[in-house]
């Protein structure tokens, strides 16, 4: 749900960012020769294709798919523990005092809380780790789509999917040169 709300925020970013200097070309007299003219164009880009496909968001994803398989074996450590108490209990039960058996539920209550905690907090993390990855291949990207906006004469440029495109023709789909050029950028960078 937040990753679409980032996605969607840097859409409508665009869009204002885009439209706002759409409007400031539409009230300049003259565009300076070779530069690209708006005519109005709107272009769309499909940013959850990008961050599938890009390099930069494949690395991405197997960044945070490390650290879910990290936190999944500590929860699973975690599992195997409470399972054991919890035979422990039903087996060895009957045979405890009261108290002694009141106490072993007890620890094996806190033990349920302490592991709902642990997955609480390391879903957040796991969540906030996903948003700050997203966020940066976003502000990368976010460059590389006004950049060819202007050089392909673009108004304004819309995300496909939140924007509501029910349609678009395939030269307004800057989607491939997003694409092509952010890993382009991401291959000069590792060099």
């Amino acid at each position: 749900m937040m990753r679409r709300k980032a996605v969607w925020g840097v859409g409508v970013g665009l869009a204002l960012a885009f439209g706002a200097a759409g409007a400031a070309r539409a009230q300049t007299p003259a565009a300076p020769a070779g530069a690209a003219a708006s005519n109005g164009r709107v272009a769309i880009v499909d940013i959850q294709r990008i961050l599938a496909r890009s390099v930069a968001g494949a690395a991405a994803r197997e960044a945070l798919e490390k650290d879910k398989a990290a936190m999944q074996r500590q929860l699973d450590s975690q599992k195997v523990e409470l399972e054991k108490m919890r035979d422990e209990l039903e087996k060895k039960g009957q045979l405890l005092s009261a108290e002694a058996r009141r106490d072993k539920q007890d620890a094996l209550e806190r033990k349920v809380r302490d592991v709902r905690r642990m997955v609480d907090d390391l879903q957040a993390q796991l969540q906030k780790k996903e948003d700050a990855l997203l966020q940066k291949v976003l502000q990368d990207v976010a460059g590389l789509i006004q950049r060819l906006g202007k050089e392909k004469g673009f108004a304004m440029v819309l995300e496909r999917q939140r924007a509501g495109v029910l349609y678009a023709a395939v030269d307004a789909d800057l989607t491939d040169d997003v694409l092509k050029a952010y890993d382009d950028q991401t291959k000069k960078a590792t060099k």
